[in-house]
C-alpha cells in the first residue's frame, strides 16, 4: 500500500474590535440569521437550527462570490461572552472564535480569533496567499457595520 503524507498548513490571525455598547446587546447579532439586519451582502441557508438562531449546534452553509461553498457549525455559545464558529469546506477548516469583553463604560472589547487548516493543496495555497492585513481591514469593516447598527438601529449601506 502506498502511503503519501500530506503537509496541512496552519495560520492563525486575530483582531480585536472595540464595540459602543454591552455584550448583551451584541451577542445576539452574532447570528447567521441577525446578520442578515447588520451585513448588507450577507447570505447564507440555515441547514439546523431549533430556534431559527445562532445556538449550540447550529449548521449553516455560505457560499460568497469569489469563493467556495462552506458549511459552519457553532461548536461554543456562550451567551454575552463568546461564540466560536468552525467553518469547513473541501479544501480548509476553519475555527472563528469571538469573545466578548464589557469594559464597564459602555464599551466592549470583541476578540476575533481565526485558525485555519488546509485539507488540501488547494487549502495550503490560500493559507499562502492569506494576508492578516486583508483579514484586519475586514473584520474592522464589521466593527464599523456593527457600531452603525448598534448606534442607528439600521444597516450601513456601501457606497455606490
Amino acid at each position: 500500500m502506498n502511503e503519501t503524507t500530506f503537509n496541512a498548513k496552519r495560520h492563525s490571525a486575530c483582531h480585536t474590535q472595540i464595540l459602543h455598547s454591552t455584550p448583551d446587546k451584541i451577542f445576539p447579532l452574532l447570528c447567521p440569521k441577525r446578520e442578515y439586519e447588520w451585513i448588507e451582502t450577507w447570505k447564507c441557508d440555515i441547514i439546523s437550527s431549533e430556534s431559527g438562531f445562532a445556538e449550540p449546534d447550529c449548521i449553516f452553509s455560505t457560499h460568497f462570490p469569489g469563493d467556495i461553498k462552506e458549511t459552519w457549525f457553532v461548536d461554543i455559545y456562550e451567551k454575552n461572552e463568546k461564540i466560536q464558529f468552525i467553518r469547513f469546506s473541501e479544501t480548509r477548516v476553519m475555527r472563528y472564535s469571538i469573545s466578548l469583553h464589557d469594559n464597564k463604560d459602555g464599551t466592549t472589547s470583541a476578540l476575533w480569533e481565526l485558525r485555519i487548516i488546509s485539507l488540501n493543496d488547494k487549502g495550503n495555497m490560500y493559507i499562502d496567499n492569506f494576508l492578516d492585513e486583508v483579514y484586519k481591514t475586514r473584520i474592522a469593516a464589521l466593527e464599523k457595520m456593527l457600531n452603525h447598527f448598534l448606534a442607528t438601529g439600521k444597516m450601513l449601506r456601501m457606497k455606490e
